[in-house]
């Protein structure tokens, strides 16, 4: 041990003369401490946020999109078999998406329709672990008979099912689409009736106000398309690599096709908390720099205390330098303390969060019932590093002024 850290150590933990120095030094350790456990806290819930809501987008969409600039894609098969020679492509499967206006009871709603392939959309996107009502293998099912015919089957987002007034099973909406057929009196929207068989909720407004999902080729014959579909989505082994395979499966499609993955699709979202998240931590970052002014008068307390001791050391012979680095190491101490606090501090409080549940949210509008919480380590790494050089760079007006202190004068009146 070297004798600056070792006289570092005895100035931190012995006794002082003036008790004021001492308080104010504990006041140091304890707003360093409270300002990375904020920190700590903060992140953890916005963490739990992202992951909350990447989690929700994905358990509607998938990770990657095919469509064509032409506006449909009529050979969908061969494109899903050159999308699957893709490595790290997990499935794919194929839908339409086209633009209705929806009625129930006197009720009427705009919606985005979706044509899906309940078997092969299962291996794809989680609609299954989102319904709340019914099953989505019951869209290729008969459904039930109606004045005499069978209708269709149709799942709804919640919130668009709500504004309808058929959150049951068993009811009927008709459909309307503007992309109507020719008639001797002109083009005429098409309209069909459709019977509910299950109602979704991913928890994001946005998909459950508009999406409905019906059988792909009853899309097809309701819209009049023929053997074609809007695109096609896919599914891969690792979101995060989704960007490079895009990439990929564009080059291997052609530039005909257009090829986006989910982050560039909701990159409002993510943008936005990513934003917020940095923000958060310069704004909280502000109370360990006001942790910092305390380090900052401790030291240089501790400088005017300690006038005769660093005479005594200058006239054994110790260094400027020397005598820099021991007010160096001293803040140094105080920034870990309050550092290795605050870091057991935030676990403990995170873990309570994540364990108690002691905030609860209203669910009706975030969707999720309590806080969710994630620690992240390169969080945590930030953090610390943040705040110990926060705590170096307060102590250097009080190690220069220690630094310069002179002997002679220091001790011409002991």
């Amino acid at each position: 041990m070297s004798f600056e850290f070792f006289i570092s150590i005895r100035y931190l933990l012995a006794k002082r003369r003036q008790t004021f120095v001492s308080l104010i030094t504990l006041i140091s350790i304890a707003g360093v401490a409270v300002g990375v456990t904020a920190l700590i806290v903060v992140l953890a819930v916005m963490n739990g946020f992202h992951e909350d809501l990447r989690s929700r987008i994905l358990g509607v969409t998938s990770h990657v999109n095919v469509t064509s600039y032409a506006g449909s894609i009529p050979n969908y098969q061969e494109v899903m078999g050159e999308i699957e020679k893709e490595r790290g492509v997990v499935g794919s499967t194929p839908f339409i998406y086209a633009p209705v206006m929806m009625s129930s009871g006197g009720r009427s709603a705009g919606a985005v329709l979706r044509g899906i392939d309940p078997l092969t959309a299962s291996k794809v996107i989680r609609l299954q672990e989102n319904m709340t009502r019914g099953n989505l293998a019951d869209l290729v099912r008969p459904s039930h008979e109606a004045q005499g015919r069978y209708y269709p089957g149709i799942i709804l987002g919640a919130e668009l099912a709500n504004n309808l007034g058929a959150l049951r099973v068993g009811e009927y909406l008709t459909i309307i689409s503007p992309l109507g057929r020719l008639t001797p009196m002109g083009q005429a929207p098409r309209s069909g009736l459709f019977e509910v068989v299950g109602i979704i909720q991913s928890g994001m407004y946005e998909y459950d106000n508009t999406l409905a999902y019906i059988d792909l080729p009853v899309a097809q014959q309701f819209l009049g398309i023929g053997d074609s579909v809007t695109g096609i989505e896919v599914r891969v082994d690792d979101i995060y690599k989704a960007g490079e395979i895009a990439g990929s499966l564009k080059k291997r499609l052609g530039s005909s096709f257009y090829v986006s993955d989910w982050i560039k699709m909701n990159s409002n979202f993510f943008s936005a908390l990513k934003l917020e998240k940095a923000v958060m931590f310069v704004i909280l970052t502000l109370i360990i720099l006001v942790a910092a002014f305390n380090i900052v008068s401790s030291l240089t307390m501790l400088v005017m205390e300690k006038g005769r001791d660093i005479a005594i050391l200058k006239a054994m012979g110790a260094t400027t330098a020397s005598i820099r680095k021991i007010f160096v190491l001293e803040g140094f101490l105080i920034g870990v303390c309050g550092t290795g606090l605050g870091i057991l501090g935030g676990y403990i409080l995170c873990d309570l969060l994540k364990r108690y549940r002691i905030i609860e949210l209203p669910p009706d509008i975030y969707h999720i019932s309590t806080l969710p919480v994630k620690m992240e380590a390169l969080d945590l790494a930030a953090i610390a590093l943040a705040a110990i050089c926060i705590s170096l760079a307060a102590t250097l007006y009080p190690s220069l002024k220690a630094a310069r202190l002179d002997p002679v004068e220091a001790l011409r009146y002991e």
